[in-house]
């Protein structure tokens, strides 16, 4: 391995450790925790350092936003792909994006709440929201019903899946009510 390669991975592994240590910050302590300073302090490097890697919070958060968009499009395929016909596969994407935005709400803050200064439904968005927007597409497309096209039926069932996110997760909704509120939402809005 030459001197240049050795630099790169290491580099590489500094980048991973700044944004692993960012995301578990944020989660335990909520995104105005996680600041360059105490970034610094946790992983044992200069400010500098990572400056070096990142310009600022801004896109630390993008950076914790794609790993969160690849993670969030694998779960969906996962829990679609063990599902049989296409109800069942809405039923499994709408659980499994809900469990997702309740497992990880800093993750999912820096996907869709938080300036991470990414580009999204646009020629540049990068490949990794592009794929999670993909992920819902997938399942989503064959409900979308006559006369109706398959990426804005994804963008409606989306947004009304981020309102069930983001208004349970603040206490707006009944927490009893979290299965009939997807059923109705899918049998509802999808049809199958």
């Amino acid at each position: 391995m030459s001197v240049q390669e050795r630099k790169e991975r290491e580099r590489a592994g500094r980048e991973r450790l700044i944004v692993a240590t960012a995301r578990e910050l944020a989660e335990q302590q909520g995104w105005d925790a996680v600041t360059t300073r105490r970034l610094a302090e946790r992983i044992e490097y200069s400010q500098p350092v990572l400056y070096s890697h990142f310009r600022g919070k801004r896109e630390i958060i993008g950076a914790v936003a794609l790993q969160g968009a690849t993670e969030m499009a694998a779960e969906v395929r996962a829990a679609t792909a063990a599902a049989d016909g296409p109800r069942t596969r809405v039923y499994a994407l709408a659980r499994a994006y809900l469990g997702f935005a309740a497992r990880n709400p800093a993750v999912y803050d820096a996907l869709f709440q938080l300036d991470g200064g990414l580009a999204y439904a646009q020629e540049d968005t990068p490949e990794p929201l592009k794929d999670a927007f993909a992920a819902l597409l997938e399942s989503l497309g064959e409900v979308a019903g006559d006369g109706v096209h398959p990426g804005l039926f994804t963008e409606v069932f989306w947004a009304a899946l981020h309102g069930l996110a983001t208004l349970t997760r603040a206490g707006r909704l009944l927490p009893g009510d979290a299965e009939r509120r997807v059923e109705l939402l899918v049998d509802r809005l999808a049809i199958v």
